[in-house]
C-alpha cells in the first residue's frame, strides 16, 4: 500500500482546495447546511470555521487541543439548545469529506495503487455503516431524552403551582419560593385552565411562603386577578407579607374590589368550608 501520512502536505492540499473542500461538505451535510446562518446568529457559532479548526487537529494529531475544542463546543450547545442530531450529521459530513478529500491527495499522486482504492473502499463501507448506527442511536437518545425533560418539566409546573380542591367549587393554590417572570407566566396559564377545567367559583390564592416579589411581578399577580374576575371565579388573596404590602403601598398598586385578602390560610379556609 502506498498511503503515507504525512500530515504537512495533507495540509497544504486542504488549504489549496478549501473553497471546495466546503462546497463538498455542505453537499454533505444536507440538513445542517440551511441552519449555518440560524446556528452563527443564536449561538455565534462559526461552523465551517470550526470544521477547518477540528480537520487541523485531526490531521496534525493534536489530541489536547481537539479536547479542549470539543469540550468548548458542548458547553456552547447545550448553553444555546442546539440540537445533537445536527452536530451529529456535521461531524459525520466532516468525517466524510475529510476521507473523500484524503482520497484525492493521495490519488493526485503517480503512485496511486489499486491497494489504496481497496483501503479507502473499505474505509468508506465501513464508516457508512457506522454512521446509519450512529445516527439512529442519537436519534433515538434525542428524542427520549427531550420526552422525559418534558415530562420532567410538566411535573415541576405542577408542583410549582399546585391548584388543591377543598370543596366541589372552592381551590386553594399555595404559592412558596420566589416568582419570577418564567413562573408567573405558568401561574397565569394554569390558573385560568384549572379555573374553566374545574369550574372553580372560589380561588384562595395563599402568598404567606412568597417572602419578596418584584413590583414587576405583582402587575402581573393583578392581571391574573383580573383574568380571574373575567372567568367568573371570585379571588381570596391570603398571607401578604408586611414586605410585600409596603412595596404595593408605595407603588400605588391596589386591589380595587380584584380580590377579598384573608390574614391567613386558615382563616380564609374556616370561613369558605363553614359558609360554604
Amino acid at each position: 500500500m502506498s498511503f503515507v501520512y504525512e500530515e504537512d502536505k495533507i495540509m497544504e492540499f486542504l488549504l489549496q482546495n478549501k473553497s471546495e473542500f466546503e462546497e463538498y461538505l455542505l453537499s454533505e451535510a444536507v440538513n445542517v447546511r440551511g441552519k449555518i446562518e440560524e446556528i452563527l446568529l443564536i449561538g455565534n457559532v462559526d461552523l465551517l470555521n470550526n470544521a477547518h479548526k477540528l480537520i487541523r487537529y485531526i490531521v496534525e494529531q493534536n489530541e489536547t487541543d481537539m479536547i479542549t475544542f470539543a469540550e468548548q463546543e458542548g458547553v456552547t450547545w447545550a448553553t444555546h439548545s442546539l440540537t445533537l442530531s445536527f452536530k451529529l450529521e456535521w461531524i459525520q459530513a466532516i468525517r466524510r469529506t475529510l476521507w473523500i478529500f484524503l482520497y484525492k491527495f493521495e490519488d493526485a499522486k503517480d503512485l496511486f495503487s489499486e491497494d489504496s482504492k481497496i483501503f479507502f473502499d473499505l474505509e468508506k463501507k465501513v464508516n457508512e455503516k457506522v454512521d446509519v448506527f450512529l445516527k439512529s442511536f442519537f436519534v433515538s437518545y434525542s428524542d427520549y431524552k427531550d420526552k422525559l425533560i418534558l415530562a420532567q418539566q410538566n411535573l415541576v409546573e405542577n408542583l410549582s403551582v399546585p391548584i388543591i380542591p377543598i370543596t366541589s367549587t372552592t381551590c386553594v393554590l399555595p404559592l412558596i419560593g420566589t416568582i419570577d417572570d418564567t413562573r408567573i407566566r405558568i401561574i397565569e396559564e394554569k390558573v385560568l385552565m384549572e379555573i374553566g377545567k374545574l369550574r372553580i367559583q372560589t380561588l384562595i390564592l395563599d402568598l404567606s411562603g412568597i417572602i419578596e416579589m418584584e413590583i414587576e411581578m405583582i402587575n402581573d399577580l393583578m392581571n391574573i386577578l383580573d383574568g380571574t374576575a373575567m372567568m367568573g371565579c371570585k379571588a381570596v388573596v391570603t398571607g401578604l407579607r408586611p414586605e410585600v404590602v409596603i412595596k404595593m403601598i408605595r407603588s400605588g398598586v391596589q386591589f380595587d374590589g380584584k380580590a377579598e385578602t384573608k390574614g391567613t390560610l386558615q382563616q380564609a379556609l374556616m370561613d369558605y368550608l363553614v359558609v360554604t
